[in-house]
């Protein structure tokens, strides 16, 4: 399928996936659909890794395959951040929120003095949080 193609599919209502991935040559057809994709936040972004150059497409493709979930931080300092989906197992949501806590980890900054992380809670999309115990929950990143 070519990118006319799919650029017209969208503008005829096709929002049927995850993640939009675009090189760089391809954004001044892909800017037409910003009303479509950015309401739902599809819309690729060099800032998020959406914009690609052709060589690292495959490696991207790759990545959003295996799930790849951009996270960052709001006004407050705090991270919000897709967990899983109801349809996941106990493991599954245990890995994730492994995978989470090690991406935390290993983003803090070399200066950064203190505790680096406050709290942690989790919830569902419109649950009450339930706050976990944090010595438990940044050991997973160590285990």
């Amino acid at each position: 399928m070519g990118g006319d193609d799919l650029v017209k599919k969208i503008e005829e209502g096709f929002i049927d996936f995850d993640t939009a991935i675009a090189v760089p040559e391809m954004m001044g057809k892909v800017g037409k659909l910003g009303k479509i994709l950015g309401r739902k936040g599809l819309m690729p972004n060099p800032k998020s890794g959406t914009v690609v150059a052709m060589n690292d497409l495959p490696r991207v493709i790759q990545d959003a395959r295996k799930g790849r979930v951009e996270y960052k931080l709001d006004r407050t300092a705090i991270i919000h951040v897709p967990l899983g989906k109801a349809s996941f197992d106990a493991k599954m949501l245990l890995d994730n929120l492994t995978a989470i806590i090690e991406a935390v980890m290993k983003a803090k900054p070399a200066g950064a003095k203190g505790q680096y992380v406050k709290s942690a809670y989790i919830t569902t999309t419109m649950g009450p949080g339930i706050k976990l115990d944090l010595a438990s929950t940044t050991s997973l990143s160590a285990a």
